[in-house]
Order: C-alpha cells, then structure tokens, then sequence
C-alpha cells in the first residue's frame, strides 16, 4: 500500500524552534519516525508548527495539493504526543484529508488540541504524552493503517484501540430497547453503573478568586462579533477563522458611530443601537473611576463565536490568554451572546 505520512519540522529534520517557521516541505520515503512504521512511506509532508499555526490556510492548501498529485491509501500524521502545535496541525490535516476521501490516521495524547481539530473524522491512536512513547505508538498506528488501506470497516474504538470520533453506527441488537433499559437500571441499582452511550466534556478547573480587585488589571474579551463600524478586517458572521484585537485608548464607550457586531448568530439590532451592551466599556471606566477595578488593559479581543469548531475556538482562547499573561492581566469579563 501507498503511505503519506505528515510531521513537523522537528520529525522531518528540517530544525527545532528555529525552523519552526518553515513552510510546507515535500520529502521522498520516510523521514524521522515514519521509518519506524513498518510501511511503504511514499513521501513526508512536513510544516513548521509555527507556520501551520499562523499560516493554517495556505498550509493546508499546499499540503493537500501534494496529497492530491500522491493519492495515497492513507495519510499517517504524527504521533505528535503532547505538543499542543504538533497536533492541532496533524488533527486538522488529518481531517481535511478524511473529508477528501483518504483514510487517515493521528497519533496523539488524548489531551492534545488536535482531537479536536479532527472533529472525528480520523482515527487517533491514543499516546504517551511524552516523546518517550514513539516505540509503543507507531505500531498500534500502522496496524490501524494497514487494515483502513484495504477498506476494512473498523469495529467500536475500545475495541480497536482508537479514541471515540463521536460517531454513531446502527447494529442489531437482540434484545429491544425497553429490554435493554431495564437491565442497565437493574445493574446500575446493584452498583453496576454503565450506559451505551458516552459522552466527554472538557473539565475545567476555575482559576482562582482575584485577591483585590481595585489593584487588579481587567481586560475585556468577546465573541460578540463588536468591531469598528465597516468590519475593516473581515472578520468572519460565522465559523471565524481569527480573533481580533482594537485599541482601547481614550475611548470611554463604544460609540454607535464607530462600533457594530457582526455576529451571524442573532438578531444584532437592539445590540448595535448601544454597543456597550455586548461588551461594557463605559461601566469599567465607571469601576476604574472610582477605583472598584485598578486598571482596564487597553486592548479590546475580539471573534465572532457563531458556528466557530471547538477545536478553533480553543486555540483562539490558548493564544488570547498568552497575550493576557504576557500584558499582566488579572481578571478578564468575557462576554457572549
């Protein structure tokens, strides 16, 4: 069978952080870790984590050309472990790919932003959140490989050893459902707690209580969709692509005039009529005034959070707070619709 296989700029031998820059790069055979698959690699991709990130679209468009002129039987990405830009880039173009007919296959902690960014449409083979768990991944992941080349139907993932893609396949059961309902409550009241189907949520812990607030440093955050009046950047009425960030300085509101909501998502009429309804500039100035808040950071962020991936969503919310703790931010309001 005919092997892509996708890593990053590390894996591909291209350099460390300092190449991690680098744009789509087309390698023949194996590089790195894919000579460790047991496979025919026919060619590496490989894109610096930083320029994937900054530069999703165009990565991906390069990448998928290349796997257009290779039409392979199935795109291996990774195992990127832990590594948060590692796996978001194999987890999205893991995904792409999928959606244009080429099985693929991820290799990642289960953790990682880039099961996610698959939005289940590949195969993730869970791994070691450390690099130190190369030996025991590649093979459960050419396993998986192999059997998707040939066109095999693959069964339930605690069976074949794959994280759930949120999908659901009909089967035939033998006993109905009210059958089937009783003996789950039977055995849940002996102690036996199960369910046929599972679900997972993020658990987030909450950060801890600002200590004082009237020395503390606020910042003002949405997905509102509130720009400058014009949409002068393009952002997005829905499934957003960017966040934004605008100048707070010597501004006491937001002026009817000069700011508006873009959000695809709702009725945005009586909220343009008072743009400090979506985001309350004029109420913190107030605080700061009186000395209830000790400080707003001068720079608005904003997205428009209509229809947007998790997956995206989380790494605008990753990359925004970065910004927050460089600036020394200690509170943010975040507000929504």
């Amino acid at each position: 069978m005919k092997v892509a296989h996708y890593v990053n700029q590390f894996f591909a031998g291209l350099g460390g952080e300092d190449a991690a820059g680098t744009g789509p790069v087309r390698l023949d055979g194996a590089v790195g870790p894919g000579k460790g698959l047991g496979l025919d690699v026919a060619v590496t991709l490989a894109a610096g984590d930083d320029y994937f990130g900054e530069h999703e679209e165009d990565a991906l468009a390069q990448l998928l050309r290349w796997l257009d002129e290779e039409q392979p039987e199935v795109l291996i990405c990774g195992p990127s472990f832990g590594s948060g830009r590692y796996g978001y880039a194999c987890g999205s173009f893991a995904r792409e790919a999928a959606r244009r007919g080429v099985p693929a296959v991820c290799g990642m902690h289960p953790e990682s932003p880039g099961v996610l960014a698959a939005e289940g449409a590949a195969y993730i083979v869970p791994t070691d959140v450390k690099v130190t768990g190369m030996r025991d991944a590649l093979p459960r992941m050419a396993a998986l490989a192999r059997r998707l080349a040939a066109g095999e139907t693959l069964g339930p993932p605690d069976q074949e050893g794959y994280l759930p893609r949120g999908l659901r396949r009909n089967e035939i059961a033998e006993l109905t459902g009210a059958q089937r309902a009783v003996d789950l409550l039977l055995a849940k009241l002996a102690g036996d707690v199960r369910t046929e189907v599972t679900a997972a949520f993020d658990d987030v812990p909450p950060p801890p209580p600002v200590v004082d607030m009237t020395t503390a440093t606020v910042a003002l955050v949405t997905e509102s969709g509130l720009v400058p009046r014009g949409n002068p950047d393009r952002l997005e009425s829905n499934r957003a692509h960017a966040w934004l960030s605008y100048s707070l300085e010597g501004l006491d509101g937001f002026e009817v005039a000069d700011w508006e909501s873009v959000h695809g998502g709702y009725d945005t009429s009586v909220a343009n009529a008072d743009p400090d309804r979506l985001v309350p500039l004029d109420v913190v100035r107030h605080l700061v005034a009186e000395g209830s808040i000790g400080s707003l950071h001068e720079t608005l962020y904003t997205t428009t959070g209509n229809s947007t991936p998790v997956a995206t969503a989380a790494k605008f919310g990753q990359e925004i707070a970065q910004r927050l703790r460089d600036a020394g931010v200690q509170a943010v309001i975040l507000t929504g619709t």
